[in-house]
């Protein structure tokens, strides 16, 4: 069996881990420590940790450090012939550099776009038709390495952050399997990227998805579906935070920053055009339609949402 280690945290790796495995066998994996999650504060571990025990890897890293000098020693007593890293974190040179054949990762866009923690919500926000997962040799300026392969996945109207996240989870898989394949045939041939085509994907915050009304329509749909299902798009309406997972366009006349009740639909106008609020959450509720809140909806029909995101969250927070 290849000494294949692979790092990774979430549920976006996982489909790529158990790929990796059937067709390479993966004999350690490394990820986060357990942590302490939800109202009861119970221990869980990573969805990669979860995966690799139902797949029988026993073999499991859970460092608090890579660059402890313990963990760079654990790496390299198993003399890998490939690390792959999914959604996982930075690693160091001295652990990196430890393949025989190469590290790589699969990141969640096309690079040299979109490099950060969140390609797939800012893919999303600027209204891009196209996406896809690229594999590329880790080197020390974080998703600036080689190109090894690419895959692409259209993105149509409809698409939340959410949708694109699952759909380039499976393309990352495929792409993994088929990178580890090259690495360990010498078949690779690593591109450079253009720098100069590089635009950056920070992560998003929940204080920093405040709807912005006075915007076009499609920058404010875009927006919305961009941060769904987290952290999720929110604005202030009768005073409460409501979060806004989907929305549509509608004919209607609401001016911008302005909202109507009309029927089971609330109406939010933006600059040139107006937005039907279709999923929403209000705070201690679950996410539901709106059609059924305004079933027991007793105020006003009509009002005005804070002009603009920092206000929001100025108001939020007083």
């Amino acid at each position: 069996m290849a000494s294949i280690i692979f790092m990774g945290t979430p549920e976006f790796a996982v489909p790529a881990l158990e790929a990796v495995h059937l067709e390479f066998g993966v004999s350690t994996v490394v990820t986060v420590p357990d942590r302490q999650k939800g109202r009861g504060l119970q221990t869980q571990p990573s969805a990669v940790k979860v995966s690799a025990m139902g797949l029988g890897i026993s073999d499991i890293l859970q460092p608090t450090s890579l660059r402890d000098e313990a963990f760079v020693e654990e790496i390299r007593s198993r003399k890998p012939l490939i690390i792959c890293v999914i959604a996982f974190r930075i690693l160091p040179r001295s652990v990196y550099t430890l393949a025989e054949c190469g590290a790589f990762n699969v990141h969640a866009s096309l690079l040299p776009k979109y490099r950060g923690a969140a390609p797939i919500n800012h893919a999303i926000m600027n209204g891009e038709t196209v996406s896809g997962v690229t594999s590329f040799l880790l080197n020390d300026v974080v998703d600036t390495g080689t190109v090894i392969e690419q895959r692409l996945q259209s993105i149509d109207d409809t698409m939340s952050a959410g949708d694109l996240y699952n759909a380039l989870m499976l393309l990352a898989a495929d792409c993994a399997v088929s990178t580890v394949g090259k690495l360990l045939s010498g078949t690779a041939v690593p591109l450079p990227q253009d720098d100069a085509l590089a635009t950056p994907a920070p992560k998003v915050f929940r204080e920093h998805a405040g709807i912005d009304w006075q915007h076009s329509r499609e920058h404010v749909r875009n927006f919305i579906r961009g941060h769904s299902p987290a952290p999720a798009a929110w604005t202030l309406w009768n005073g409460e935070v409501l979060k806004v997972f989907t929305a549509s366009r509608i004919d209607d006349v609401v001016p911008a920053g302005h909202w109507a009740i009309r029927g089971e639909r609330l109406v939010a106008g933006c600059l040139d055009g107006a937005l039907a609020l279709e999923e929403v959450q209000l705070p201690g509720r679950r996410r539901m339609n709106f059609a059924d809140i305004v079933r027991g909806y007793r105020g006003p029909s009509q009002g005005v949402f804070t002009a603009s995101h920092q206000q929001s969250l100025q108001e939020k927070q007083e």
